[in-house]
């Protein structure tokens, strides 16, 4: 496999020629095309169609009730870009022609609870889009942009995402330390769950050690709406209870044998008195996990 522009620069330490430059930006602009593609496929139900079945664009529109002329030209660019085949050409004619998806990449954008799921991921670029002349203003002249104005479209993407992993090697992965298990085991166990979004980890835990209560907080209302909502349907909402509100008033609701923050501390505006809320409200001889992006450990130009 040829090296990529950015690989060959890497390992020359020469500059891209400006044919190579244009090359990765292209690249780069088609793929988030593609991305934005896959976006509408999954907003429109027209990826889980397929994953169940083969379909043409009218047999597809009429699953989905969606416009057919517009199928047409979606499964097309999906086929083009390798996300789907054809299995029939249909003689010529593009309202017959049939598309299939592949199973791998049907768990790939349709498996909710499969670990290589990602067809959440386009909601998220859909999100931040959807900000960028608010964003304009935040780097001219300070602040950002909130959680809040992100939408449902982030909350979404980042609960859907986080799902699969908490659901199936969460509860192994506290398994294999032993100084975790000791303490959540305890009969009666108070575990914290800082930046619970949906609540996917706060049920995880709660079904991992049903002697112990959690608390899911987050400062995202909607998020919590969910949270309850999913504790209720995974029949674990009389141990799994959940609040709105911001990290560092942890302390009003301790004092707590454990407390755990996944994956949120780098999105937080006050991630140090977050954390020292989490030190205030979780015993002398409890337990912080702090479970957070895999980063490289010193600034590298280029970087992966």
């Amino acid at each position: 496999m040829a090296a990529s522009p950015s690989e060959r620069s890497e390992q020359s330490n020469t500059p891209p020629s400006a044919e190579e430059f244009a090359d990765k930006l292209l690249t780069a602009a088609l793929g988030t095309m593609e991305t934005f593609n896959l976006y509408l496929g999954e907003r429109l139900g027209w990826l889980d169609a397929l994953a169940e079945a083969a379909a043409t664009p009218t047999e597809l529109a009429e699953r989905t009730r969606t416009n057919t002329r517009y199928a047409v030209e979606w499964l097309e660019a999906q086929a083009v870009y390798g996300n789907l085949t054809v299995v029939d050409n249909g003689a010529g004619d593009r309202l017959q022609r049939r598309y299939a998806m592949h199973p791998s990449a049907a768990e790939v954008l349709t498996d909710r609870h499969s670990l290589n799921y990602l067809g959440a991921l386009p909601q998220m670029m859909a999100a931040a889009g959807a900000q960028l002349e608010k964003l304009l203003a935040a780097y001219r002249d300070g602040g950002g942009v909130s959680w809040a104005e992100l939408g449902d479209n982030a909350r979404n993407s980042q609960a859907a995402l986080n799902r699969p992993w908490f659901e199936s090697a969460l509860a192994p992965a506290l398994a294999s330390a032993p100084e975790i298990e000791v303490v959540l085991q305890r009969p009666g166990a108070r575990i914290a769950d800082i930046g619970c979004g949906a609540g996917w980890s706060t049920i995880a835990l709660s079904a991992a050690y049903p002697s112990a209560t959690v608390l899911g907080v987050d400062v995202d209302e909607p998020s919590i709406q969910a949270a309850n909502a999913n504790a209720e349907a995974a029949d674990v909402a009389d141990r799994a209870r959940f609040v709105v509100a911001a990290g560092q008033t942890l302390s009003d609701h301790g004092p707590f044998d454990a407390a755990f923050a996944f994956e949120c501390v780098h999105d937080m505006a006050r991630p140090v008195e977050v954390l020292a809320a989490i030190h205030e409200a979780v015993r002398s001889e409890g337990l912080v996990v702090i479970m957070d992006e895999a980063v490289a450990d010193e600034f590298r130009a280029p970087g992966d």
